[in-house]
Order: structure tokens, then C-alpha cells, then sequence
């Protein structure tokens, strides 16, 4: 019990040094790693949406996903598996991008935005749990996908071979692809691609390592009294909010600036901070992890994973080619719309999943 603690805080404080220190190298402030704001930053170089600022193939994702896939075929653990109602799951992924794209961020961006002194990111880590206590509650009362089922074995290798693909568009850069324009916005700002994909490759070994989730270790603890999952993140902040600190000192350029207001990428509506998060802690629940836990997941050869990055992905597109997703200027009465329903669909899926005990 006590390796397992040390090897969650250990994989937690080296991801969150991780995050601090690609900052440095060029991706943007507070976002040294976000899931959400990377998905959609290759969905736009995708031509998924054409919102000009956020268009990057994100090597951290490729690196996420082939480096839980590497790590395990090397524990073997890699099992092609799927059929736990996918459709549902591309649901919950297109709505938890709703919510992320409404506060500005994934779970894990939210931990790097607190490690950065942005206040705002308070508000979302309450409706994050309330979120996750909602989602706990329907646990209780029986909420489940139904199992899963072994699939071909070639199945769980589509998601880690399109990520390759990816990784040559990236370096090859050909006209298709849309790159934005040095100084165009967030999407321009990022470390080179090979220490990128690197750093993403020992987020995504780490993670699948220590099973790292933020819901997940919020569900335990509510459910379980079991603190080891959430230790992870704790040192994720702490170290973070260390290196910020000795970055700052060492480069004369502030990495924790303690507010609300001028955050990078990031807005002080609170009500909507709040409930984007909320959004994201109950989706999270109903799927059975957050965005990093997804992406860990398909690179295992999970399929219904896989298809919940697709909705990540489809939602990320979504926000932006409908005016769903904020800005530093504020929320979007589409984005606010687009919340609240999605809150709405995960307590109707919530419901027609839940049975009592007993009931067949």
C-alpha cells in the first residue's frame, strides 16, 4: 500500500514538473498541459473547425495515448475491448468538451491553472466535485454502462496507428493541415514537437502506471475513504506550484500570479466557471474517468474509450463552429445553453442507467 502511495505521488509530482517546465519551453502560460484545450487545438489543424487561433496537431495527445499504449503491451495489459454502450460514451465525451471548453479547461488544466495562482480555477474545482458527487450518488443507486466485451485484436490498435498518422502531419506540415499563425494565439505558443511528444509519452506511461484520474480519485475518496488516487494530483499541484516558483526566480518572469482578473486564457464569470466543471465531474463519473484517464484507456486498447475521445474531439469542433466555447472576454450564451443541456442529458443518461438492487 505504501509503494503504491509513493509511485502515485512520484508519477504526480513528475507530471506536474512536466507541466510547469513546457511552459518555459514555449506552450502557454497555465497550460503546460490541458486535454480539452489540446484536443481542440488538433481538431482545428484538422479542419474540424476553423476558429483560427487554436489550430495545432498537439504532439502531448499522440504522446499521451503511445505511451500508455507502450506501457501496456509492456505490463501486458494491452486488451482490445469494447461494446460498454459507445454511443452513450461519445455522448458524455461531446458534453464533458462542453463543459471544459465553458470553463477553459480539462481536470488537469484546472490543477495547472491553480498551481499558477488563478483563482478562477477554485470555482471549477467546486463544481468539479459537486459534479462528481452527483455522479457518486447515482454509483449508489446502481448507474452502470453494462460490462464490456473482448474484441479483434487489431481493434485496439486503430486509435494508437491513427495517433502516428497524426505525428507525420505534424513534421510533415502539408497544406491541409491548418497551423495558426506565429503570434495568432494559443495554439502558436508550444514547446518544440519532439519535446512535447516526449513529455507526453512519460504523462501517458506515468498515468497508465498509477491509474491517475481526478474523478477517479475524488469518487474513492467519497465512496471508499480511499486517498490514494487524489494524492497524485496533490502532488501534480505541488510540484507544479514549486516550479512555477523556481522558474519565476530563475527567468525574472512571474509563473504564479495569485487573482482573478488577467489570467491567462481563462475568464472570472464564476456562476459559469462552476457549472462548465460541474458539467465535467458528472460526465466524468458517468464515463468512469476524466479526460487523462480516456486518453490513458484507449492507448490500452479499450474501445469504448477510443470512441469517447471521437466525441471529445466531434465536441471540440462543435464549440467552436457554434459559438459554444469562452474566451478571456466570458462565456457565450450558446456555451451557456450548451451547458445547461448537457447537464440535462447526463441526468436523463444517469437515470435510464440506474436501477435498484435487485432489479433485473
Amino acid at each position: 500500500m505504501n509503494n503504491e502511495k509513493t509511485t502515485i505521488i512520484a508519477a504526480g509530482a513528475v507530471i506536474g514538473v512536466i507541466a510547469s517546465v513546457l511552459v518555459l519551453l514555449g506552450n502557454p502560460v497555465n497550460m503546460g498541459f490541458c486535454i480539452a484545450c489540446f484536443i481542440r487545438d488538433t481538431a482545428g489543424a484538422l479542419g474540424l473547425h476553423r476558429a483560427a487561433p487554436v489550430q495545432y496537431i498537439r504532439p502531448e495527445i499522440i504522446g499521451i495515448i503511445l505511451g500508455s499504449f507502450c506501457m501496456a503491451l509492456l505490463n501486458k495489459e494491452f486488451a482490445s475491448k469494447g461494446g460498454s454502450a459507445p454511443m452513450t460514451r461519445f455522448v458524455l465525451g461531446f458534453f464533458v468538451m462542453v463543459g471544459c471548453l465553458m470553463f477553459l479547461g480539462c481536470p488537469f488544466r484546472m490543477i495547472v491553472r491553480l498551481a499558477g495562482g488563478d483563482l478562477n480555477a477554485v470555482l471549477g474545482l467546486v463544481g468539479f466535485f459537486g459534479g462528481v458527487l452527483t455522479g457518486v450518488f447515482f454509483l449508489n443507486k446502481g448507474y452502470s454502462l453494462k460490462r464490456t466485451y473482448r474484441m479483434a485484436a487489431w481493434d485496439g490498435y486503430v486509435l494508437p496507428a491513427v495517433q502516428v498518422i497524426f505525428l507525420i502531419l505534424l513534421v510533415a506540415a502539408p497544406a491541409f493541415i491548418f497551423f495558426t499563425e506565429p503570434g495568432g494565439g494559443p495554439a502558436a505558443k508550444h514547446a518544440f514537437w519532439l519535446v512535447s511528444l516526449a513529455a507526453g509519452a512519460v504523462v501517458g506511461a506515468l498515468a497508465q502506471r498509477t491509474r491517475l484520474c481526478m474523478a477517479g480519485g475524488l469518487r474513492d475518496i467519497v465512496l471508499f475513504k480511499d486517498y490514494k488516487l487524489i494524492l497524485g494530483f496533490v502532488a501534480v499541484f505541488g510540484a507544479a506550484l514549486v516550479t512555477n516558483v523556481i522558474l519565476g526566480l530563475a527567468t525574472g518572469t512571474p509563473y504564479v500570479t495569485f487573482g482573478f482578473a488577467g489570467q491567462p486564457v481563462a475568464h472570472v464569470d464564476g456562476v459559469w466557471n462552476l457549472l462548465g466543471m460541474y458539467l465535467v465531474g458528472f460526465a466524468a463519473i458517468l464515463l468512469g474517468g476524466c479526460p487523462l484517464r480516456q486518453l490513458v484507456l484507449s492507448g490500452e486498447g479499450n474501445a469504448d474509450s477510443q470512441v469517447t475521445y471521437l466525441g471529445l474531439l466531434v465536441g471540440a469542433a462543435f464549440c467552436h463552429n457554434f459559438g459554444l466555447a469562452s474566451s478571456g472576454e466570458g462565456p457565450t450564451a450558446n456555451g451557456k445553453i450548451g451547458v445547461v443541456i448537457g447537464i440535462c442529458v447526463c441526468l436523463a443518461i444517469a437515470c435510464l442507467n440506474t436501477f435498484k438492487k435487485g432489479d433485473k
